[in-house]
């Protein structure tokens, strides 16, 4: 097969920036300019969406994109403007803890009454809104642990040996069946969810793109290892009690015995991920470089504004009785590959 046809299709743009995008990447028309995607709505759809499509060339790319368009300096003029856009909209916006100790406490701490995502969906979620969740949640699940790969030859020491570990787990131990992308597509079968990947990206909203954008931003920049430390922190240390009522509310809806084992598997996998991404990771990171403390502080503190962000938009709808989804799932939609 051309390797120009491999990779999942692009999703049609929302706006002129991803567009153009769009338009760039197939050969039929320039690029917007770096002016233009430095103005726009740093959480907004367009903006977002053609982030998505940037980052998505170092991942897998697209079918009918040539390989090389990773590396086209325009393109990565556009996503530098894009990408100052993000980062100065969310240095401004996010509500700073005061120190590294205080965002790692705040993390260890489960409030007594819980009202975000994983508690909704465990007390009263319906199998619609699991798929729902699951649909949205594919646009990471499908390459977990892919973006927080690339801060590997950036570590050394014990961060490095940390990192590895941990990420030698997520990619199944060596077993290929165990990789957590590949158990995470037996969850969207049980769902009755189509497994390609990319298969959603036109389904999810802004707040999920920004979500999934915020680790290939802290990913590709070795400026940013210390927020994408940060971030895989934020993410290993809640993923333990959520994938509990995730799993619970699995077992609850009857949704399958692979989408129950999805986030049973990470109730045990991530209680110990916790405790070498604090004592190794950051740990063996800030013993070498201890001027990366903010950052590492930062980096939790973008990803709870951002999960916050998608938690407050998937509620509301809920609540509501409507999809959270931009495209709601149809027969058409939600076949299985």
């Amino acid at each position: 097969m051309d390797s120009h046809e491999c990779g999942p299709r692009m999703p049609p743009p929302r706006g002129g920036l991803s567009a153009a995008v769009t338009a760039y990447l197939r050969g039929s028309g320039p690029l917007p300019q770096p002016a233009e995607a430095g103005a726009a709505d740093p959480y907004g759809d367009d903006a977002h969406l053609a982030l998505y499509l940037c980052y998505e060339l170092h991942y897998r790319g697209f079918a009918g994109v040539a390989p090389e368009s990773e590396w086209d300096p325009d393109l990565l003029r556009v996503r530098a403007a894009l990408e100052r856009r993000f980062l100065s909209a969310l240095r401004a916006d996010t509500p700073g803890h005061d120190s590294l100790d205080e965002a790692l406490g705040a993390l260890l701490v489960e409030p007594a009454e819980g009202d975000g995502v994983t508690h909704f969906l465990c007390a009263e979620g319906e199998l619609w809104q699991l798929r729902e969740y699951a649909a949205q949640r594919s646009l990471y699940h499908l390459k977990e642990a892919d973006p927080h790969a690339w801060v590997l030859p950036r570590l050394w020491g014990r961060a490095k040996a940390g990192m590895a570990a941990v990420e030698f787990d997520e990619f199944g131990g060596g077993r290929a069946e165990r990789v957590h992308a590949r158990l995470f597509a037996a969850l969207m079968a049980d769902l009755g969810l189509d497994t390609a990947y990319g298969r959603y990206v036109d389904a999810a909203h802004a707040e999920m793109l920004a979500v999934v954008n915020l680790m290939s931003l802290f990913g590709l920049h070795r400026e940013l290892r210390g927020a994408l430390v940060g971030h895989f922190a934020e993410v290993e240390i809640t993923s333990s009690p959520g994938s509990r009522r995730l799993a619970e509310a699995m077992r609850r809806t009857r949704a399958g015995p692979a989408a129950e084992f999805f986030y049973d598997e990470h109730v045990e996998a991530d209680a110990v991920h916790e405790q070498v991404v604090r004592h190794e990771v950051i740990g063996g990171l800030l013993a070498e470089e201890p001027e990366l403390a903010a950052d590492v502080t930062f980096g939790i503190d973008a990803t709870e504004y951002l999960e916050d962000r998608l938690a407050r938009r998937l509620l509301a709808d809920w609540r509501a009785g409507r999809s959270s989804l931009r495209r709601p799932l149809t027969e058409e939609m939600s076949h299985t590959s």
